[in-house]
């Protein structure tokens, strides 16, 4: 399948990152269409303009950079390392929710007196050499330890850096880490001050094509429109309840006057048509947090609230996502 659109996102090729990529774009509504595994192209239905492919992490870094591609999904970990100091590499969403771990630096288990930074850099200076450290993301640990001024040699490394310490050719490691299983196996452990870079899924485009190409900025607040209202949403519910009151107003105070039933703006409160016409019932709909929605329910209950619904929310759209509006400010400076 060849894609003939001339905007084009680019997506992890492999891997967890891949999986969780297509997953959060599929319950975003943005499902992709990809009927054979093996191609390294697919499409996006709900945005046919939009074509996709699939690349190494830090090679969709590398495209959106030189403009080959105009959008894509990867890590915080490679933008900041692949990036470039010339600004071409814009991130409109850094937060996307998957795909977490941090780039830190990480010690065998024998330093038992390494507890901080400032006790590596103790170490350090007691060396008669600079400290050695293996790593794949020579950008970003440089930065950190000139910062840290520790004085140190990079060590390339194209295999599993793990090993580095126990064959002796580094000192220490500079490293992702997600759950910290694969450091524990191999007897290392995690510097307390020592993450380099928290990480996790970001969205990127090429600022040139933003600037110059209006069906690219017109796609960008569309892929925004799409993630900025799933995120909002994915951590929200409805909440829908029969309430008995005098009149909307006075059922609005008693859900303002509890904690969570407040809604974003406030309840949706409509009247039922009931077969006792001498009573009064109204319908309360109010969006309310996952996390907070047993203490909900037990307020609604409490001011004459009964058969209530809780139903999931698949977007929350504002006026304007927040983000579009940032990134039109960031390329206007």
């Amino acid at each position: 399948m060849q894609s003939n659109s001339s905007i084009r996102l680019s997506l992890p090729s492999k891997g967890r990152l891949q999986d969780q990529a297509l997953g959060f774009l599929s319950a975003a509504g943005l499902t992709v269409f990809k009927p054979n595994p093996r191609q390294y192209q697919a499409e996006l239905p709900a945005l046919p303009d939009l074509g996709v492919i699939f690349q190494r992490p830090g090679d969709i870094v590398v495209s959106v950079r030189q403009g080959s591609v105009d959008f894509g999904i990867t890590g915080l970990d490679v933008i900041e390392e692949k990036r470039g100091e010339n600004g071409d590499v814009l991130v409109l969403h850094d937060a996307l929710g998957f795909g977490h771990c941090a780039l830190t630096l990480a010690v065998p288990e024998s330093w038992k007196q390494v507890t901080d930074i400032a006790s590596l850099k103790t170490f350090s200076a007691s060396l008669e050499r600079p400290l050695r450290v293996a790593t794949k993301f020579p950008v970003l640990t440089e930065r950190f330890l000139n910062r840290h001024e520790i004085p140190h040699t990079l060590i390339a490394a194209e295999g599993t850096l793990e090993t580095a310490p126990t064959i002796g050719y580094a000192d220490i490691i500079s490293d992702l880490v997600s759950s910290g299983q694969t450091l524990q196996d191999n007897r290392l452990r995690p510097l307390k001050d020592g993450v380099i870079q928290p990480s996790q899924a970001a969205l990127i485009a090429n600022r040139k094509a933003l600037q110059t190409r209006p069906e690219t900025l017109e796609m960008a607040r569309r892929l925004l429109e799409y993630i900025e209202a799933h995120l909002r949403a994915k951590d929200n519910l409805l909440v829908i309840a029969n309430m008995r009151g005098e009149s909307p107003e006075a059922i609005a105070e008693k859900m303002f006057s509890e904690t969570t039933v407040g809604g974003l703006q406030g309840p949706t409160i409509s009247p039922i048509v009931v077969r006792e016409s001498d009573q009064r019932w109204y319908s309360v709909s109010v969006v309310v947090r996952r996390d907070k929605l047993t203490q909900a329910v037990g307020e609604l209950r409490l001011i004459g609230g009964s058969g209530i619904i809780v139903s999931p929310i698949t977007y929350i759209f504002e006026e304007e996502p927040p983000r579009y509006s940032a990134m039109l400010a960031a390329l206007n400076k």
